[in-house]
């Protein structure tokens, strides 16, 4: 082991994760593959892939008060937007959504979009996998709104639900599609 400072610097247990390795959930037509926790990185960050369905909207207009989180497409299209400013990222373009910003993603085009995604510090990744019985896929029944609220108090979260449908027509989502299979 190598020395730094007066702490030893210790090789993580697991050098490589495979493409089929990492627990993957989903919450509507937003996969989230968690890929390095903040257990790993002793809170500093977290890596997540989002895979996300043709026309899907990913999240809603929302505000983190904790965390700033970094999306690096990989392929297919990303629709943004942070404050009043609306993008498209492509593949190879690094998104900055700070926090304290409004912001809200989707996939705008026909084809599956992935991304990875850097939350900092660590911690706000294990929402979407305490969200994720909460929702379709996993949850074909209504909502538990009291469930949903105190996992937003708890991760500090503000979620403008009312910017769904807008988000919806402006920009051609299809909010009440079913979600797509583990393999698409």
């Amino acid at each position: 082991m190598a020395e730094v400072g007066s702490q030893q610097a210790k090789v993580p247990a697991r050098l490589v994760l495979s493409p089929d390795e990492g627990e993957t959930v989903w919450l509507m037509k937003l996969g989230i593959r968690f890929m390095i926790g903040g257990e790993e990185t002793q809170g500093n960050f977290a890596l997540v892939e989002h895979p996300i369905g043709p026309r899907a909207l990913a999240a809603p207009m929302h505000t983190h008060r904790y965390e700033d989180e970094y999306t690096y497409v990989l392929e297919g299209e990303v629709g943004v937007q942070i404050g009043e400013e609306v993008l498209v990222a492509r593949p190879g373009d690094l998104v900055f959504k700070p926090r304290g910003v409004p912001h809200a993603f989707w996939n705008p085009s026909e084809e599956p979009a992935r991304a990875l995604e850097i939350i900092s510090p660590a911690g706000f990744e294990r929402y979407f996998a305490e969200l994720a019985p909460l929702l379709p896929p996993a949850n074909q029944g209504p909502v538990d709104e009291e469930a949903f609220g105190a996992m937003r108090e708890k991760y500090g979260i503000e979620m403008d639900m009312g910017s769904i449908p807008v988000l919806a027509e402006r920009h051609g989502l299809l909010v009440d599609a079913p979600p797509p299979s583990a393999h698409e």
